[in-house]
C-alpha cells in the first residue's frame, strides 16, 4: 500500500489503486475504483499546500455547477500523519483528446474546437467573488519572467524582436474584467468521452484574471495537434467573430509565453527545452516575428471549416 494514502477515510472502500505517471503537476495522482464500481481520481499534495488546495476544491465546486462533463469535487482532507492533503474527484471516462484527434476528420476536430470554446465561455461566465480578484495585475510579473529568460543560457536566435514586442505592448494585458480561469486549458487536459463530447480535467492551475490569457496555450500546445480544433475553439468562444482587440492582447501573451516557456522548461531537462524552442520558432513563423497579430494558422484557414 502507498504510505501517503494512510489516514484517508474512504480508503477501506477502494478495491483498485493505480498510480498515474503523467503530467507536469507536482501532485501525485492515482486512479481509484471502489467496490461499487465508481471510478475516481485521487490527488495527493504536500501539507504545505493545504490552504491552496482547500481553495482549489471550492473553485472546482463552482465549476461543477456548469453544464459539461468535468472532474467533480467529492472530498478533501489530511492524510499520512498530517504530512499530506488529499483531494478526491470523479474520474472522467474517455481518452485524451490529443490522442483521439488522430482518428478524427478535420471537420470533427473543428466541431470539437467549437465545443471547447463554448465550454471555456461557460467557465468564464461564473460570477467572481471580490476576495478572489488579484490586487495587482500581471504586468510586472510577466516582465520579471521575461528578464529571467533574457538572463538564461537557453536563449534562441532572433529573439530580440519578440522581447522588444512584449515590452512595447505589455500595457495591453490585464485590462479586461477578471474571470475564473481553468488556467491550463488545452488538449492535454481535455478528454474525448464515449459519447463524443469533451470532458475537462486538471483544474489545479485555476486562477482569476484576464480571460484572453487562457488562449495562449492554443498556440503552445493545440496548434501542433490540430489546427481545425484550434480555430474552432476561438470561433466557438466568440461565435465566429473574434474581435481585433482579442488578437492584439493574445499576441502579447503568446509572444511572452513563447520565450518564457523555454526558461521554465529547464527544470524538466533537455528534451523539454528542445520542445519549447521548437514551439517558439514555429510561433515566430506563425506571427511573422510579431509583425502580424493574427497567426497564419488561423487567418489562412478559418473559412475552410465554416460550412
Amino acid at each position: 500500500m502507498y504510505k501517503e494514502l494512510h489516514d484517508i477515510t474512504e480508503l477501506y472502500t477502494w478495491k483498485t489503486i493505480e498510480k498515474i505517471n503523467s503530467g507536469w503537476s507536482s501532485d501525485v495522482k492515482y486512479y481509484v475504483e471502489d467496490y461499487l464500481g465508481n471510478k475516481l481520481l485521487l490527488r495527493i499534495s504536500d501539507i504545505s499546500y493545504l490552504n491552496s488546495k482547500i481553495k482549489e476544491f471550492e473553485i472546482i465546486k463552482k465549476f461543477n455547477t456548469l453544464d459539461f462533463q468535468m472532474s467533480k469535487a467529492i472530498s478533501i482532507g489530511v492524510c499520512n500523519n498530517k504530512k499530506n492533503v488529499y483531494m478526491l474527484l470523479n474520474w472522467v471516462e474517455g481518452v485524451s483528446l490529443g490522442k483521439a484527434m488522430e482518428k478524427l476528420a478535420e471537420k470533427e476536430q473543428y466541431d470539437l474546437g467549437i465545443q471547447a470554446g463554448k465550454v471555456l465561455k461557460q467557465i468564464h461566465s461564473i460570477d467572481v467573488e471580490d476576495v478572489d480578484i488579484p490586487l495587482k495585475d500581471k504586468k510586472e510579473r510577466k516582465l520579471q519572467k521575461l528578464e529571467r529568460y533574457e538572463n538564461s543560457s537557453v536563449r534562441i536566435d532572433n529573439d530580440q524582436l519578440v522581447i522588444d514586442y512584449v515590452k512595447s505592448n505589455i500595457d495591453k494585458i490585464d485590462l479586461l474584467p477578471p474571470v475564473y480561469k481553468h488556467g491550463d486549458f488545452h488538449v492535454g487536459n481535455l478528454i474525448f468521452t464515449p459519447d463524443k463530447h469533451l470532458g475537462v480535467i486538471d483544474f489545479n492551475r485555476w486562477e482569476c484574471g484576464d480571460p484572453y490569457e487562457e488562449f495562449y496555450k492554443v498556440q503552445s500546445f493545440d496548434v501542433e495537434v490540430s489546427i481545425p480544433f484550434s480555430i474552432g475553439q476561438i470561433d466557438g468562444y466568440f461565435d465566429h467573430q473574434p474581435p481585433r482587440g482579442f488578437w492584439e492582447i493574445l499576441a502579447v501573451y503568446v509572444a511572452h509565453a513563447s520565450l518564457f516557456s523555454i526558461a521554465w522548461s529547464e527544470k524538466f531537462g533537455d528534451n523539454e527545452i528542445k520542445g519549447m524552442k521548437r514551439r517558439a520558432m514555429m510561433t515566430f513563423q506563425d506571427y511573422d516575428n510579431f509583425q502580424s497579430i493574427i497567426p497564419h494558422w488561423y487567418k489562412d484557414n478559418f473559412m475552410r471549416y465554416r460550412k
